[in-house]
């Protein structure tokens, strides 16, 4: 038996230093087995909550009867909703409800005070954004429930027998842009700045590290042609491909699910553009970091999980903490949901859109500018 034949532990144990060295030098790699696990830990552990609680609200009241007051303090008091301004007419409330700047609005009718003293249980009208199904369930839920208690010590004495077994008010609920509360109106739409996130910045990745890679990069740059010509022509035709995908989505989202496009086609081909931009960007950037494929892959990668999980595309994004929503607000992809959910659900224009999108810009041109400045003094 010839001793290669044999078991060694002096060769077992080199190639264990081999791979322990070559793991070593490769510092993203390593970077990501200890990173993807704490990032998850984190997010899941921390961050994910599929009760969110405090949410945005604006109170539309017409009546200023104690028991109006009683009612909204009962509502507060929930922690469900966090009051954050009055307004005066439905008009004022639709735009804040269009613009996501409120997740609720409650609205006290007049004569509310005087309707309950009579027993006639009067109605108060509950709109929710529901383009989120999972954000408003469980409050909707809570104010099933208050709308038998929150009366309660009010009605004592001689106004005991109003708070029988009826409720002595009625909650009526208008589930704005998802009346039906239907799951795929909030997904497919959101499918898009997934998709687009996720083969835009890897493919954008892999294609520069590829050129460096075969060697095939000193070849274009030896041409009279200028780096920034070079670059721009590399991530050209990756646009194109985005614009595929966005069509390709679409024209899923209706003929296979319904969801239904109230808003302007062209202002969302438009947001797309800028969104595949900053995507791109994104992956430029990368390339100048990586330097072979495989770690191209790694951080496209490191990237786009905390896009996911951090732009309410998985779980309610006003129910994570202010810490995570602040780094939520950072993400080009975050954004990006808003736009399209506002504009396919919501019918959302220019000075809706306007407000999300110049954030995806600005990530777009700034990330850019690093993505070439690196580039340059790659190739330096």
């Amino acid at each position: 038996m010839s001793p290669s034949s044999t078991f060694s532990l002096s060769r077992f144990g080199a190639i264990v230093v081999k791979e322990f060295i070559q793991m070593r030098r490769d510092r993203i790699t390593f970077g990501m087995m200890v990173g993807i696990p704490l990032i998850q830990l984190v997010l899941f552990g921390f961050a994910i909550n599929a009760d969110p609680k405090h949410l945005p609200t604006v109170v539309l009241l017409a009546d200023y009867g104690p028991h109006g007051r009683t009612l909204l303090h009962a509502i507060r008091n929930s922690n469900y909703f966090e009051f954050v301004r009055n307004v005066a007419t439905e008009q004022e409330a639709d735009e804040v409800l269009a613009r996501g700047e409120a997740q609720f609005v409650v609205n006290i009718p007049p004569n509310f005070s005087r309707d309950v003293l009579r027993g006639e249980r009067p109605a108060i009208l509950i709109e929710a954004d529901a383009t989120d199904p999972a954000a408003t369930s469980n409050a909707i839920g809570a104010l099933r429930q208050l709308a038998t208690t929150a009366l309660t010590r009010d009605l004592t004495g001689p106004l005991a027998y109003l708070a029988g077994s009826e409720s002595p008010i009625n909650v009526h609920i208008h589930a704005r842009y998802n009346p039906e509360g239907i799951t795929q109106y909030n997904i497919v739409p959101g499918l898009m700045g997934v998709v687009l996130t996720m083969t835009m910045v890897m493919i954008t990745g892999l294609a520069i590290t590829r050129e460096r890679e075969r060697g095939t990069m000193e070849n274009l740059l030896s041409m009279p042609t200028r780096p920034f010509e070079v670059m721009l022509g590399k991530v050209l035709p990756y646009i194109l491909v985005g614009f595929i995908q966005v069509v390709l989505i679409l024209l899923a989202s209706h003929l296979l699910f319904n969801v239904p496009v109230y808003g302007n086609i062209p202002m969302l081909f438009v947001s797309a553009l800028i969104f595949i931009v900053a995507n791109l960007a994104m992956g430029i950037t990368f390339s100048t970091l990586a330097q072979n494929q495989l770690q191209a892959v790694q951080l496209s990668f490191f990237f786009f999980l905390p896009s996911l999980l951090l732009s309410g595309f998985m779980f309610p994004f006003r129910g994570m903490p202010h810490w995570a929503q602040s780094i939520g607000e950072v993400l080009p992809l975050t954004h990006f949901l808003r736009i399209v959910r506002g504009i396919m659900l919501k019918g959302n224009g220019v000075e809706e859109v306007a407000l999300q999108l110049w954030p995806i810009a600005l990530f777009a041109v700034v990330v850019l500018a690093i993505g070439v400045k690196r580039y340059r003094q790659t190739l330096d």
